[in-house]
C-alpha cells in the first residue's frame, strides 16, 4: 500500500465449502470443483471494490494425508481458475498445523488455525486491509469465531447444502445458502456495495 492511501475492504473467505465443494482433506486439483455461482459471485465482489483473500485452515497437512507441495500446486490452480473467471484473489492463506497432527514440526497450537484470527490479521498487516471494513464469509463457527477476534466487520455463514452446526447460525451476522447469495445481499447495502 502507498503512504497516505486508505487501508482497502477485504472479503475474506473460506475454501471448502464456500468456494468449493468439501469433499474432505482434498488436495488433488482434478477432485476441485467450485460450488455453483461462485466465479461470478467473487468477480461481483472484486469489481465492487473487495479485496478477496482465501482463509483455510488445512490440517490435512499436519495429519499428514497430503503434502505441503500438494497443497500448493492445486491453490496454483485455483488461483488460475479465479483469476481466469476475472476474480484474482489478492492472497491464499492457510494454516497447515493441527494439534494433535502426525508431523511433528506442525503438530502444535497456533495463531492461525481458525477459530483463531492469525490469518486475517496477517492478510490485513501485509495488505494493508481494514478488518473493521471487511467481512469473512465461511461454513463452520470457527470461520465466525475468527472474524470476530480478527475484528472483522461482519461474519456470514453459508450452508451449501450442509447443515450449519449448534450455535453457528446464532453467531453469525446473516446465515445464506451459498456464496452466491451472501453476495447478492453485501452488494445490495449501499455502505457495502
Amino acid at each position: 500500500m502507498s503512504p497516505g492511501a486508505a487501508p482497502r475492504r477485504a472479503a475474506f473467505l473460506d475454501r471448502d465449502g464456500v468456494i468449493n465443494r468439501d469433499t474432505g482433506y482434498l488436495h488433488r486439483w482434478e477432485d476441485f470443483e467450485f460450488l455453483p455461482g461462485v466465479l461470478p459471485a467473487l468477480q461481483r465482489l472484486q469489481a465492487a471494490g473487495w479485496a478477496l483473500v482465501v482463509v483455510t485452515n488445512q490440517s490435512g497437512i499436519a495429519r499428514g494425508y497430503y503434502t505441503e507441495a500438494d497443497y500448493q500446486a492445486l491453490t496454483g490452480h485455483m488461483r488460475q481458475a479465479m483469476a481466469d473467471a476475472g476474480a484474482p484473489p489478492l492472497a491464499v492463506y492457510h494454516c497447515p498445523h493441527h494439534p494433535r497432527g502426525q508431523v511433528e514440526a506442525l503438530a502444535r497450537e497456533c495463531d492461525c488455525r481458525k477459530p483463531q484470527p492469525g490469518m486475517l490479521r496477517r492478510a490485513a498487516a501485509e495488505h494493508g486491509l481494514s478488518l473493521a471494513d471487511s467481512f469473512m464469509v465461511g461454513d463452520k463457527l470457527a470461520d465466525v469465531q475468527a472474524a470476530r477476534a480478527a475484528g472483522a466487520g461482519h461474519a456470514y455463514l453459508v450452508r451449501c447444502g450442509q447443515a450449519l452446526e449448534p450455535g453457528a447460525a446464532e453467531a453469525a451476522d446473516a446465515v445464506f445458502d451459498d456464496l452466491a447469495a451472501c453476495v447478492d445481499a453485501v452488494l445490495a447495502v449501499p455502505r457495502h456495495g
